[in-house]
């Protein structure tokens, strides 16, 4: 029997969870000395990389999803789903087999790697909508090429980002959500119409709502209107500051309500790294400024997501005026719905807990220790 204490972001007392076989086995309230909280474990449904680790970027090899789940660890990261995003079917191939075999060969990434996040091929094909991704590998869905996805992953692939425009849109998402694989709508121009038709025929998930649009939309209607009404569909945030517009996402999140919200972090391999120019394959001179924020070096235009699922949580907190306890469940048990229920602080539930400090106002929680099926896995 392992008793961690600490306090509990809901009642801002102590508390102290008892775990045994990797489980909860209980709670109790406890007079407590500590200044760090308790928390279930993040849950990030969409990492493309972080701290120098590339999952789409040539070659993907075992020991890269292992690095990548260590890294992970340290911002308090205990359930994840590498994400793939639009590529040739050989690349999406080989990076899907490469998952494979890391999770067979390495404990760490099998406890935390349970599904994976296919973000394309059949996203929009238009500037805007389409973001980062390459025109020339966009292609209509194809349920044979999902199945051999399928093959290459050992059946590992969960999540499906489209858009719903694509001809046989609806017939894939049919295919999708009879296999029990999540449906998510991003990198979309969709017509009102299609959204509610691709939320009829399975989908239930908006990936990062508000990003992978065009900058410029109808007043109403329009595919974010859409998207924001549909009960069927809960919406994907990146709440780090930039991709949203503090009133947008307090917006959003009050129209979807915090049960249909979730919060992901969307990290690309240059997330975490030192503040300065780099040169990428896609998108030529990047800069990281020295807030962690990545663009096009130049430009105003963003490069991709720099900030993990913990500075979301406690940025979340100021953008949407929430308390820390909501943010956390953003960030825990609403994604945890869809990776078979993890994400919870209850008996009975896996033991992936948090132990970390943070002050109202700071941009991140501060992890200290990770625990993963009640093995402590990271401390600092």
């Amino acid at each position: 029997m392992v008793v961690v204490d600490g306090i509990d972001p809901r009642t801002g007392k102590g508390m102290a969870i008892e775990i045994a076989d990797g489980v909860i086995a209980a709670i109790r309230p406890v007079e407590t000395t500590a200044t760090t909280y308790l928390s279930a474990g993040l849950i990030d449904l969409q990492v493309n990389g972080f701290r120098g680790f590339d999952l789409n970027a040539g070659a993907v090899t075992p020991d890269i999803l292992l690095s990548l789940c260590e890294e992970l660890l340290s911002v308090g990261v205990t359930t994840w789903f590498p994400t793939i995003i639009t590529a040739s079917e050989a690349s999406i191939l080989q990076a899907l087999r490469a998952i494979a075999k890391s999770r067979a060969d390495h404990l760490l990434v099998a406890e935390m790697v349970v599904g994976i996040h296919v973000e394309g091929p059949s996203i929009s094909e238009k500037d805007g909508p389409r973001g980062a991704h390459p025109l020339a590998h966009v292609r209509p869905p194809s349920i044979a090429e999902f199945e051999r996805w399928q093959e290459a992953s050992g059946n590992l692939v969960s999540m499906v980002t489209l858009a719903p425009e694509h001809d046989g849109s609806m017939e894939y998402i049919r295919g999708l959500a009879a296999r029990g694989v999540l449906v998510a709508l991003g990198h979309t121009a969709a017509t009102p119409e299609e959204v509610y038709a691709a939320a009829e025929a399975g989908a239930t998930l908006s990936t990062h709502l508000g990003n992978g649009a065009a900058s410029m939309l109808p007043r109403h209607p329009n595919v974010i209107w859409a998207q924001l009404a549909d009960d069927r569909l809960t919406a994907s945030f990146i709440a780090d500051g930039w991709h949203l517009p503090a009133d947008t996402f307090k917006s959003m999140l009050r129209a979807k309500g915090m049960e249909r919200a979730i919060l992901v972090s969307d990290m690309v391999a240059l997330a975490g790294m030192p503040a300065g120019l780099y040169q990428q394959p896609v998108g030529g001179s990047v800069e990281v400024s020295p807030e962690g924020r990545i663009g096009v070096a130049g430009t105003p235009y963003l490069a991709g997501a720099s900030l993990p699922l913990s500075a979301n949580v406690a940025i979340a907190t100021e953008m949407a005026g929430i308390p820390l306890a909501d943010a956390l469940l953003l960030a825990t048990r609403n994604p945890g719905r869809f990776v078979g229920g993890r994400g919870r602080l209850e008996v009975g539930a896996r033991a992936d807990l948090i132990r970390f400090e943070w002050s109202q106002g700071e941009r991140e929680i501060k992890v200290r220790e990770t625990w993963i099926g009640g093995e402590k896995a990271f401390c600092k």
